[in-house]
């Protein structure tokens, strides 16, 4: 009988449903981030303030556990001129069973306002924070096993500055951080294609997530992660970047960059909104495997590291 349960129960974990992130919430969201009112987002000005309070409210909203002061993690940085930028990294979560952590995160900041156009950034990457929050809303009913760190990251486009920051600061234990879960652009493909980059690198993975897409209408598909293949190589090209320099397993989920990339018609209108939905499902589907498998996955990453 007790077999009988836990098979019920695990069965019941990986029965996600398209209902499970609520598309219409899903939706708003991403309208929301990337309306001309956050002027774009570029960390240091009004509008990245005004998407910071958007977001952090929306954590509350939620129900996520702040670590202190409202979610918001400040740090600073000097530019490419020597400037000092303040950025503000957000960050809630999920206690689970263990203390063992999973990092799920997505940056908030875009590039602001160009020669009087706002640039949106809908797909890059109002869409990948909107996931994280439907994903976040998704455990905070169906308890995770592993804690789950949620993180809006600031500053990725200045280069990947909030990443860094909180891996200098972790705000946890360093050693209780085993896994990273990057969501960035997720909403604009017309073949249904999602991409799961970091399988090179820890192989296990693969095996973990590849069916993540069942009955999805996603197509997962690895790559863009060899070693020395240039800018086909998107190890550093977001915030996993600072992760996979520690030696921290990730996987970084993202479409190849299409025709409204880094422009100002990278606005809602342009997104796929039935690929959205879908992708994130599919997201969620790969969390709950890498939850239920991360000590598989801490084993491995500790046996790679012995051999090196």
């Amino acid at each position: 009988m007790k077999k009988l349960i836990l098979t019920l129960a695990l069965l019941s974990v990986f029965c996600v449903n398209a209902q499970d992130i609520d598309r219409s919430r899903l939706l708003k969201d991403i309208e929301t981030l990337s309306s001309d009112l956050f002027a774009g987002r570029k960390t240091g000005t009004e509008g990245n303030k005004a998407a910071a309070e958007y977001i952090s409210a929306r954590f509350k909203e939620i129900g996520l556990k702040s670590l202190k002061d409202h979610y918001r993690h400040p740090f600073n940085f000097k530019n490419r001129k020597s400037e000092l930028i303040n950025g503000t990294n957000l960050i809630g979560f999920v206690k689970g069973k263990t203390d063992d952590a999973i990092v799920i995160s997505a940056h908030y900041d875009h590039v602001g306002v160009n020669n009087s156009m706002i640039y949106n950034g809908a797909d890059d990457n109002a869409s990948g924070v909107s996931v994280l929050l439907g994903i976040a809303e998704y455990f905070k009913v169906h308890k995770p096993h592993n804690t789950l760190l949620f993180i809006a990251f600031d500053a990725e486009e200045m280069g990947l500055q909030g990443a860094y920051a909180f891996l200098k600061d972790p705000v946890i234990s360093r050693k209780s951080i085993i896994m990273n879960v990057n969501v960035d652009m997720v909403s604009h493909n017309d073949k249904s294609e999602l991409y799961a980059v970091g399988t090179f690198k820890t192989p296990i993975l693969k095996e973990i997530i590849e069916d993540a897409d069942d009955n999805t209408g996603i197509n997962i598909l690895f790559g863009h992660d060899i070693p020395g293949s240039g800018k086909d190589d998107w190890t550093m090209q977001s915030d996993q970047g600072p992760f996979a320099k520690e030696n921290i397993p990730f996987i970084y989920f993202g479409v190849e960059d299409h025709e409204d990339y880094h422009k100002p018609t990278d606005k809602f209108a342009t997104i796929n909104q039935n690929f959205f939905h879908s992708a994130s499902i599919t997201i969620l589907k790969s969390i709950l495997k890498i939850d239920k498998d991360l000590n598989k996955i801490k084993a491995n990453t500790t046996d790679s590291l012995k051999t090196k």
